[in-house]
């Protein structure tokens, strides 16, 4: 069947709308974290590389190496090291992120995401950084509530300790989502839908998948600054990455450019992915909910 263009399809107005939203986007984040978990834990070891060589850790050459490596001296259970934060944050943070998105639609041509607010960041920082701790500890796991306790008796609650990194984390949210949802939206409202329904499925994952990946382009410089911020510092007892730019100039310097982009293939691998199975999980689940109970 040829493609058709796609209908206007609104669900039932005011309350019940967003809760569906709320509802269809937790639970796509939920699904695609749950999958895709294992390609974090090889982003963040790629991107500490250079502050873990420094330290005489183990080398990766690549990412495939990386999973072998992570497989052969820790076994399975490594690669969902640091999950329960993701878990706590990311789950409520895409459902407050597919309700926003989908209320903003009407106000914007192509349908622009309005970046996540300073507040919600806070409690994503926290969770982050606690993250980061986990995947990049070699040796046997650590609770989720262990790591901030840790953190916080080493380094507060303030940008020094639990905040770290959220400047960086802030600004890469906010510039990923405007390019994702903003890319999405374009694309969908260009490339007419189909009535059959696995081609449909396939077109939205297809724009998905092309949307998140290119997104990654314009956002990885600032992920590995967070990384570097809030993982393992070069020097026991001293903070070499402190702020932003400063640590974007400092790996520019000492490691070159390429540098600025460590973990940009496995991020593009699970960023792909994610973004095809975030939209198609949510799309169709809040059809299915509207379709139930609207």
């Amino acid at each position: 069947m040829g493609p058709q263009v796609e209908p206007e399809w609104e669900p039932m107005p005011g309350k019940s709308r967003a809760l569906f939203q709320f509802v269809a986007g937790g639970s796509a984040g939920l699904l695609e974290l749950l999958l895709l978990h294992p390609l974090d834990v090889v982003k963040t070891r790629l991107q500490l590389q250079g502050v873990q060589a420094a330290a005489g850790e183990l080398r990766y050459t690549g990412v495939f190496d990386c999973i072998s490596k992570i497989y052969s001296h820790e076994g399975v259970a490594a690669f969902w090291k640091g999950i329960v934060p993701p878990i706590c944050s990311e789950t409520p943070k895409r459902a407050a992120k597919f309700v926003v998105y989908e209320q903003a639609k009407p106000l914007f041509l192509f349908g622009a995401l309005q970046p996540d607010g300073p507040n919600a960041c806070h409690g994503w920082g926290i969770g982050g950084w606690v993250k980061i701790t986990q995947q990049a500890d070699r040796s046997d796991a650590l609770n989720t509530l262990t790591v901030a306790r840790r953190i916080v008796q080493s380094d507060g609650y303030g940008i020094k300790g639990l905040y770290r990194g959220i400047t960086a984390l802030m600004i890469r949210n906010a510039i990923f989502h405007f390019a994702y949802f903003g890319i999405y939206q374009g694309l969908k409202d260009e490339i007419p839908a189909y009535q059959h329904d696995l081609a449909e499925f396939f077109r939205r994952g297809a724009i998905g998948f092309f949307s998140s990946s290119i997104s990654c382009l314009f956002s990885t410089t600032f992920d590995v600054a967070k990384s570097r911020i809030q993982g393992p510092q070069p020097t026991k007892g001293s903070i070499k990455y402190k702020w932003t730019v400063p640590t974007i100039k400092t790996i520019y310097e000492e490691e070159g450019f390429r540098a600025l982009y460590k973990g940009l293939s496995v991020k593009i691998m699970r960023a792909g992915p994610g973004g095809a199975i975030l939209m198609l999980a949510y799309e169709y689940g809040y059809e299915y909910l509207t379709y139930k109970y609207g």
